[in-house]
């Protein structure tokens, strides 16, 4: 039986429900099939974003995860005005309608080809789900580093907040997490190799294709 979510993880389920609700709503604006954009849903959102962004995540894991979603939305929400600018540029003040036999914008001509796609070739993706995988793919990408000195290889607080940024990225992809002792071992080792009085040595968390990976890379003193 699962244990009961946290009442954090709770939230960050609604959180991320409300994105892909967004997302969705946007698409079909995008194809067409809603006649204006999800502004009440887009300004409801921002303001669960901007709550928890301005209130304190105590918690390495939680920290990451909602760091993670916030990044995602950001760059949705960049996209989607890129594309509201751009549809906006294309049409001219006094343009007819289509049905009057003017000639559509080149933003109108894609939603409305994206919208005859999705209903008659499976598979086929709206401008708006083209966003949304870039804005995933971007997210993707995001990365922390923890950084160690020579003095800091013993410290359990820094080797903590690495292991929990490795653990959380891992959770977020389905991935088996890292025994803390092999990452308590590996910082050893590594700032042991590299750090001395002017180098410190970066331990980075990247996601990227969907799987976790860790670099080391050692940096001179700020």
């Amino acid at each position: 039986m699962a244990p009961p979510k946290s009442e954090w993880e709770k939230q960050m389920l609604h959180l991320d429900a409300e994105i892909r609700r967004l997302e969705a709503e946007f698409n079909m604006y995008f194809a067409g099939r809603l006649p204006r954009p999800p502004w009440e849903t887009r300004t409801r959102v921002t303001a669960l974003v901007k709550k928890y962004d301005q209130g304190y995540i105590r918690n390495t894991a939680d920290r990451f995860r909602f760091e993670t979603l916030q990044a995602r939305f950001q760059k949705f929400i960049d996209i989607c005005d890129r594309q509201m600018t751009m549809r906006e540029m294309g049409r001219s003040p006094g343009a007819k309608r289509k049905s009057q036999g003017a000639m559509p914008s080149a933003p109108a001509q894609e939603a409305e080809h994206n919208a005859q796609g999705a209903k008659g070739a499976p598979g086929a993706k709206t401008a708006g789900e083209r966003a949304r995988e870039v804005t995933e793919k971007k997210a993707d990408k995001a990365e922390k580093v923890v950084k160690f000195g020579r003095a800091d290889a013993g410290a359990d607080s820094q080797v903590k907040e690495l292991y929990e940024q490795l653990a959380a990225a891992k959770k977020q992809v389905g991935e088996a997490p890292v025994a803390y002792e092999r990452v308590a071992a590996l910082v050893k080792a590594q700032v042991s190799k590299f750090a001395d009085e002017s180098t410190k040595v970066a331990f980075k968390i990247a996601l990227k294709d969907g799987k976790v990976s860790l670099t080391v890379k050692p940096e001179k003193g700020e």
